[in-house]
């Protein structure tokens, strides 16, 4: 199995409520059920008020590296990274376990 691991960090001066943060939040809810690869879904809002914490979360498993090359490559998947673009950057970690 991998796991894929994404944290957002908002622009300076974009918040949780920006109606732009609150499409990408729901496009990136509506991949579980969607994408068939997706194992394990959830994400979240970081609840830690420490300055290093990144602001949003996605914590997901797929089968193997072809089952996440899928859902990264899917359409809905890329709808929804085309949407976090434009108020925020992202890291990601993606291992075995």
């Amino acid at each position: 199995m991998i796991r894929h691991l994404v944290l957002f960090k908002l622009h300076e001066g974009v918040e949780r409520d920006d109606p732009r943060v609150l499409k990408g939040v729901e496009a990136f809810r509506a991949l579980d059920g969607t994408i068939p690869e997706i194992r394990y879904w959830e994400l979240g809002w970081n609840v830690s008020d420490r300055p290093i914490a990144h602001d949003f979360a996605i914590n997901s498993a797929f089968d193997d590296a072809d089952a996440l090359r899928r859902y990264v490559e899917h359409p809905a998947h890329q709808a929804g990274v085309a949407l976090w673009r434009e108020f925020s950057t992202w890291v990601i970690a993606d291992y075995e376990f």
